[in-house]
C-alpha cells in the first residue's frame, strides 16, 4: 500500500510536546474512516509512524490527528508546518463497535493522550445522540497542564445529555478540580451498568484497572472495548513489531473486546 500525498493545512499546538494537524489530500480524494481506525504518516526521509485518527469521522475532507513527538518520525511530523506535504497510508485497523452502543448507555474512558483515538467515537456519538441512551466521557491525566482537548472538554461539559467528568494525578493549589486516579470517577458516572457500553484508550495499566473498575461496577465483560498500541511498524500485518500472544495489534486492532485481551494484558513483558 503506497501512501498518498496530504498536505498540512492548519497546525495547532496542544500540550508542550503534541501537535494537532489538519490535513487535506492533494488528489481531492477524502479519507473515508471510521472511529477508532489509524493512518500510517510518513515523512519523506525520516521514516513512517502509526497514529490513530482524531477527527471527526463525518468531515472526511478533512484528516485530522494529534501527535506528540517522543522519537525521531513523530518530532518531524509535530515539526510540519502549513503548505508541508506528508504521506499518509490507511484507514488501517479495526474500529469503535459503535452498533453496539444503540439502544444502551456509552461511557467514554480515556487516559492521558488516549483522548485522541477516543474523540471521533465522541463526535459520533453527538451526531447520533438520539440513538443512545446517554452519554459520558471520563478523562484522567498526570496535570492540569497535561489535559487534552481542554476547550473542548469544557464545551462538552455544557452540552446537554452529555456528562464529562476530569481528574488528574497531582495539582498545585489552584487546581479545583478532581484530583485522584480516573478509575475512581467510573463508577460514580455510570447510570445503568448493565446495559452500558464502554470504550476504553489509555496507557496500558490504566486500561487494565479501568476495565476492571467497568467489570466491578456491574458492566459486561463483552460490552468493553479497548484501543491498543504496541510499537506498530507495518500497518497491515507483516512484520509482527506489534505482536501480543495470538494478535497482531495493527492487523486484528487496535480495537479490541476486553475478553479478547484479558489474559495477555496481564502477562509480564509480553
Amino acid at each position: 500500500m503506497l501512501p498518498r500525498a496530504f498536505e498540512v493545512r492548519a497546525r495547532r499546538p496542544e500540550l508542550a510536546d503534541c501537535v494537532t494537524l489538519e490535513m487535506a489530500a492533494v488528489d481531492g480524494r477524502p479519507l473515508d474512516f471510521a472511529p477508532g481506525q489509524f493512518t500510517m504518516l510518513y515523512v519523506h526521509g525520516v521514516g513512517e509512524i502509526a497514529i490513530s485518527i482524531s477527527g471527526d469521522p463525518a468531515a472526511d475532507a478533512t484528516l485530522v490527528q494529534t501527535v506528540r513527538a517522543v522519537g525521531a518520525v513523530s518530532k518531524a511530523v509535530c515539526n510540519l508546518q502549513e503548505g508541508q506535504r506528508i504521506g499518509v497510508r490507511g484507514p488501517l485497523g479495526t474500529a469503535w463497535p459503535v452498533e453496539r452502543a444503540f439502544g444502551k448507555h456509552l461511557m467514554i474512558v480515556a487516559g492521558g493522550l488516549g483522548l485522541a483515538p477516543t474523540r471521533p467515537i465522541i463526535y459520533w456519538a453527538l451526531a447520533n445522540r438520539d440513538r443512545l441512551k446517554s452519554v459520558a466521557i471520563v478523562y484522567g491525566t498526570r496535570a492540569p497542564d497535561q489535559i487534552l482537548y481542554a476547550p473542548q472538554l469544557l464545551g462538552w461539559s455544557n452540552t446537554e445529555g452529555l456528562r464529562v467528568g476530569i481528574t488528574v494525578d497531582r495539582a498545585a493549589e489552584d487546581w479545583s478540580g478532581r484530583v485522584g486516579v480516573v478509575t475512581d470517577l467510573v463508577p460514580a458516572m455510570l447510570r445503568d451498568p448493565a446495559e452500558t457500553v464502554a470504550m476504553v484508550c489509555g496507557p496500558e495499566i490504566m486500561m487494565r484497572f479501568g476495565a476492571q473498575a467497568l467489570l466491578d461496577a456491574g458492566v459486561p465483560a463483552e460490552d468493553i472495548h479497548l484501543s491498543l498500541e504496541r510499537n506498530m511498524k507495518c500497518g497491515i500485518g507483516w512484520c509482527g513489531h506489534c505482536q501480543l500472544g495470538p494478535h497482531l495489534i495493527c492487523r486484528d486492532g487496535p480495537v479490541f473486546s476486553y475478553p479478547a485481551v484479558r489474559d495477555l494484558m496481564t502477562v509480564w513483558e509480553l
